[in-house]
């Protein structure tokens, strides 16, 4: 089976950097997308960003669009997501997600990590 383990979060300041990480195992093969997503306090769960593990296109929000990046890397079986210039709305739990590229909805989920900006 599927399982997505996230590191890296934790508490920083407006315009700090934040690296998480996602490590993937029980994949059958390359043809799945991996994503992150995040939940403020009170508010609905967001797409943030996505990546295609076999090319690498990738996907993200208008909200973080400039300021974060995703990567993944085949040989460690990650997924990264680069987090510059974090501001005060970024705080969120952050989750690790995968799905089968043709699925309609990511259906296997990491156990989530919080991430706090003060200002």
């Amino acid at each position: 089976q599927v399982r997505l383990v996230e590191s890296g979060g934790g508490l920083v300041q407006a315009g700090d950097s934040l690296r998480l990480s996602c490590a993937v195992s029980g994949l059958i093969d390359n043809s799945y997308q991996l994503g992150w997503f995040r939940q403020a306090p009170g508010k609905e769960r967001e797409f943030v960003s996505s990546i295609f593990w076999n090319c690498g296109r990738t996907d993200y929000a208008d909200s973080v669009q400039g300021r974060f990046t995703i990567s993944r890397d085949n040989a460690k079986n990650t997924v990264d997501l680069q987090m510059n210039n974090l501001k005060p709305q970024d705080t969120a739990v952050y989750y690790c997600a995968a799905k089968w590229w043709r699925a309609l909805e990511y259906d296997r989920w990491g156990q989530g990590l919080k991430v706090t900006v003060s200002a």
